[in-house]
């Protein structure tokens, strides 16, 4: 219960708590200085504050327009970084708070605080456009005292406060970031006070985003084009941090990739806009250096300006702070490297926000994405806060008629109108993942915080739509391998199943006239469904395997043809080699269609193969993380410029945990659980767990000479229906059972 206690604190500060009342006295301040028009140097704010003996509590809050990193008396403030985080910046900017007891010292105490640009006024999106959301780098900051006396002192961000540039003379997030530790204190002026609002500030209630899991070089060596590269062993979005030295003026750089061509060169072509180098600035002292304002998507580093010493030079994985979920593991290499790559494709996308890649001068909040992977990606670790402060954005971008940009937050927000906005598949996320978030943590709030976006979403296509159908400009199958699935078909399953779970929301939270409302729109949109793209004989009119999966998930037929519908899909599988055909929008239901109508066989030869397209393809290939293209890297290994840390199709690993491993919710909140594997594949055991909010379960099987056994573990205040094959299902409480 652990968990959904935390999640419903999450939504009530969420909801309720606003800067306003915290910042009550101080200003924000911006630069007094003229800023450079190009590249930016990060404005370093400072203030001396002096501490009497007796301190019993000191805390901070502080936001900035851009990024920000605190320092008391040298000393890094909190173990965060991307601080204040990812929003809609003009509607919802988070503050964070922090113990700062530690840090300070009886007497004299130096703040300096660092604005870097960040996604507020950086450039950033495929635009590359600067000040997104305002050319100013201010910064709000209170620092509370209180003494063992009883006496409060308040230092706070006001005229006071000096300003100067320092060593980072530039940092963008595309870029990289130029550190130069000679320049100090540089340009030195008072700040200037801004009048920018407080009541859009809001409590940072996300998980920060950390330093996680560090790599050592694995390879150091000079490449056909005499390039000096380290391979790190692991695709990953963070930085690199190195210990140099050399004369006061020398100039290293270190530039990141993902992949390396066909001939073994370090490859950028698939970076677009962003230049991806950090450079350092030798002050002829051996010094430690990493990035402050910036992050990477790589495995390999070019390094130019000094001799590798391997010892010197660490990888260091960034992202959200999640707290792990699940484990599996099987007797399958393949697919634990497979399931090894999902985990690492969201770890390298859950930086503040869910992604789309880390690496390309991309990196945003698409939709599609997102909706497609959050119950796997909740699997792995407990994502409720992380999606939640997401969907409060999502809300925020919805426009007044009820559309939903395909990007949260929507940096294309001034080119809406020549922008697919309000596409099925990827708006939906905006009733899809409220929903997951209750199914999985079990509770309403998301659905009542959601509730109205839900509605406004169901209701804008309700109005697009003529006679009944719904067409849009919409991004379809997006990068299917096969045949291209019919647009407005498409856009006619998202919008039953958006309705349908509506519906489900609405009983959830006792709407009843919604419930009734949606329910005759739901059976008028089902109908026109079968009436315009269903033949009386069960054919779709595009005969794709996306088509059938889409039909069978979103329940578009009637019984009486669903084992049909199902026999063609598999009929296309087969067809295609056991392979599968689908994209985006198709691949994450494709195994539950065929296994949950009466082919689980043929999912697991779908699943199991390791030709393109396939999941095990990129991992015969040597991928680390999921890929964005079924064949980025092609059979006579060349490398397309294309994403290779995506993590869309790595969707599949929630079917791995409810069916092969057969760990699944049968209720909200798995306060009642279903454990129900369903072995094949040639798999000989499966060791798999899952940490819901009421405690752990477990489901490990094995398969020897033909008998199969089962280890569960079943968490206390919850009950289990376990369903082993060939026996008759049992009913349980908490408990230990081997079967």
């Amino acid at each position: 219960m652990i968990n959904k206690l935390l999640f419903c604190l999450f939504l009530l500060r969420a909801g309720t708590v606003s800067g306003q009342s915290v910042f009550q006295s101080a200003k924000w301040i911006v630069p007094g200085f003229k800023e450079d028009t190009l590249l930016r140097p990060c404005p370093v704010y400072t203030k001396n504050v002096d501490v009497r003996k007796g301190l019993h509590t000191a805390t901070l809050y502080i936001t900035a327009h851009g990024l920000y990193e605190a320092n008391i008396n040298a000393k890094k403030v909190g173990d965060a970084y991307f601080t204040p985080g990812y929003t809609r910046y003009d509607k919802r900017l988070q503050y964070q708070q922090y113990d700062v007891k530690p840090l300070l010292k009886k007497g004299g105490n130096s703040i300096a605080v660092t604005v870097g640009e960040g996604w507020y006024r950086g450039r950033f999106g495929g635009m590359m456009e600067r000040d997104i959301y305002g050319n100013d780098a201010g910064m709000l900051f209170q620092l509370d005292l209180t003494y063992e006396d009883g006496r409060t002192v308040s230092v706070l961000s006001d005229s006071s406060w000096s300003c100067h540039t320092g060593p980072i003379r530039y940092a963008g997030l595309y870029e990289g970031e130029l550190y130069d530790p000679r320049m100090q204190l540089l340009l030195n002026s008072p700040v200037t006070s801004a009048d920018f609002p407080k009541d859009i500030l809001v409590a940072g209630t996300t998980p920060p985003v950390r330093e996680k899991e560090q790599f050592h070089p694995v390879k150091v060596w000079i490449t056909p084009k005499g390039e000096q590269v380290i391979d790190f062993g692991q695709n990953l979005a963070g930085w690199v941090r190195c210990t140099l030295k050399g004369k006061a003026g020398d100039t290293i750089r270190l530039q990141h990739a993902e992949m390396l061509d066909k001939a073994g060169n370090f490859y950028t072509g698939n970076l677009r806009e962003a230049a991806a180098t950090d450079t350092y600035v030798s002050n002829g002292k051996k010094q430690t250096f990493q990035p402050h304002f910036t992050w990477h998507g790589f495995r390999y580093v070019k390094v130019e300006g000094c001799k590798v010493t391997p010892k010197d030079f660490t990888a260091i994985a960034l992202y959200s702070d999640l707290t792990p979920a699940g484990t599996f593991s099987c007797s399958s290499n393949l697919l634990n490297r497979l399931y090894h790559n999902i985990t690492w494709s969201f770890k390298g996308n859950s930086l503040d926000i869910p992604t789309d890649c880390p690496q390309r001068s991309e990196r945003l909040g698409w939709t599609g994405d997102a909706q497609v992977f959050c119950r796997t990606a909740s699997y792995l670790f407990d994502v409720s806060a992380f999606f939640g402060k997401w969907l409060l954005d999502l809300a925020a971008e919805q426009a007044p008629n009820g559309a939903i940009p395909s990007i949260v937050p929507d940096v294309y927000k001034k080119y809406r109108q020549d922008l697919r906005v309000g596409t099925a598949g990827w708006a939906d996320a905006a009733t899809i993942i409220p929903w997951t978030l209750y199914w999985v943590y079990g509770d309403t709030a998301v659905l009542s915080r959601q509730y109205a976006s839900m509605r406004a979403w169901v209701d804008y296509i309700s109005n697009v739509s003529k006679e009944g159908l719904w067409t849009a400009n919409g991004y379809g199958d997006w990068l299917a391998p096969g045949d291209s699935t019919s647009l407005p078909y498409i856009d006619q399953c998202y919008w039953a199943n958006s309705t349908q779970l509506l519906i489900n929301a609405a009983k959830v939270l006792g709407r009843s006239n919604d419930v009734e409302k949606y329910t005759q729109s739901l059976q008028a949109i089902k109908a026109a469904f079968l009436k315009n793209y269903i033949s009386p004989e069960g054919v779709a009119i595009t005969n794709t395997q996306t088509a059938y999966v889409l039909a069978l998930q979103f329940d578009m037929l009637p019984d009486s043809m669903k084992k049909n519908a199902a026999g063609r899909l598999a009929a296309l599988v087969t067809k295609n080699n056991n392979h599968l055909a689908t994209g985006f929008l198709g691949t994450p239901y494709l195994l539950h269609a065929l296994s949950e109508n009466g082919h689980t066989d043929l999912a697991y030869k779908v699943l199991n193969q390791e030709t393109c397209p396939s999941w095990l393809y990129p991992v015969k290939m040597g991928a680390t993380t999921i890929w964005e293209k079924w064949d980025a890297i092609r059979p006579d290994s060349t490398v397309q410029a294309t994403s290779y840390n995506h993590y869309s199709y790595g969707a599949v690993g929630e079917w791995l945990y409810r069916v092969v491993a057969g760990i699944d919710a049968a209720s909200p909140g798995y306060e009642k659980i279903l454990i129900h594997p369903r072995p094949g594949g040639g798999i000989e055991w499966v060791n798999a767990s899952y940490t819901c909010p009421y405690g752990k379960i477990v489901s490990n099987w094995k398969m020897e000479q033909g008998k199969f056994t089962l280890h569960v573990e079943i968490p206390a205040g919850t009950r289990a229906t376990i369903m082993i094959p060939g026996k008759e299902s049992m009913e349980v409480t908490a408990g230990t059972y081997d079967l």
